[in-house]
């Protein structure tokens, strides 16, 4: 099998895993720069180039886009998609999960359990949507941040307000949310690779921190999840339409609750916890999916 590896730094621990595994079953393996790539849009003849030379001959591709090149990104692999190339996610997949807002919206529908969230336009109105998610402290949250930056705790209903009024002043867009006092600064993140939670760990965060990225100095072991939260792991990916992906939750007094689903989650920090080789389970989900002569099926969307 013929894989292109999309992604901008080929020397993360997560990309070099994933071609090391995948060239240890026989597989070709093409790390493709998604910002070096060019896209011809051409009726009947859709084709790639990257860095001058042809993309072709592929079954399948890992799409490992950085936040923020989404929008490049998506682009790209929506042409791999328009030659007949598998993808791990699918592009309409990765674009929903990327956009919180449309994600906790999706969630919520889905009847799957969330924090109190709330989204308002006008910094006028900074005092009601504290208000409407529960009061201070909250959790105010750039939409567009990732790894844990842009996320500020508003301990009192003043330093909430001025947060809220600040950010939506510089015309930054933001969600509200409850603190999940009883998460005690941890929370939970569970792999899910092909509607299967095949590891989880619990993420705690650095002393003083309420954040539990490990982006952010959090630390992390291995949990054995409830099948409440293995559950509305699976139920989060497959509503985003995410064959791989890692689902964040909270434990709180009312049961799990989902903070973000990630289409492209670190593998370091969930293999090192577990001890479980999730790369080979991605390759496998691949094989199962894009192997010449099978069937090629898409994503799901």
């Amino acid at each position: 099998m013929k894989i292109a590896l999309l992604a901008q730094n080929p020397k993360l621990y997560s990309h070099q895993r994933l071609m090391e595994v995948a060239r240890e079953r026989g597989h070709e393996i093409e790390h493709v720069k998604t910002l070096r790539v060019t896209i011809n849009i051409a009726s009947h003849r859709p084709s790639l180039y990257h860095e001058g030379a042809k993309l072709e001959g592929f079954d399948a591709v890992i799409p490992r886009i950085g936040a923020s090149i989404t929008f490049y990104g998506l682009a790209v692999l929506r042409q791999f998609e328009m030659m007949g190339v598998y993808p791990l996610n699918e592009s309409v997949a990765i674009g929903r999960s990327r956009d919180k807002l449309r994600s906790m919206q999706l969630l919520a529908r889905e009847g799957i359990g969330l924090p109190v969230t709330a989204f308002a336009h006008d910094p006028k109105r900074a005092s009601e949507v504290i208000e409407m998610a529960g009061g201070a402290p909250v959790v105010i949250k750039l939409l567009e941040g990732t790894q844990g930056i842009g996320v500020v705790l508003g301990e009192t209903q003043q330093s909430a307000k001025s947060v809220v009024e600040a950010f939506r002043g510089a015309n930054v867009n933001i969600l509200v949310q409850e603190f999940i006092k009883e998460a005690g600064g941890s929370d939970i993140r569970a792999l899910v690779v092909g509607e299967r939670v095949i590891a989880a760990m619990q993420r705690k965060g650095a002393e003083g921190e309420f954040r539990s990225n490990l982006h952010q100095g959090g630390s992390a072991h291995q949990i054995k999840i409830t099948p409440e939260e293995r559950s509305t792991a699976v139920r989060a990916a497959k509503r985003m339409g995410l064959n791989v992906c890692g689902v964040d939750m909270l434990r709180s007094n009312h049961g799990p609750v989902v903070m973000e689903v990630n289409s492209s989650p670190g593998l370091e920090g969930v293999e090192k916890a577990t001890g479980i080789d999730v790369a080979g389970q991605i390759i496998t989900l691949l094989e199962k999916n894009a192997m010449p002569g099978k069937t090629k099926t898409k994503g799901k969307g």
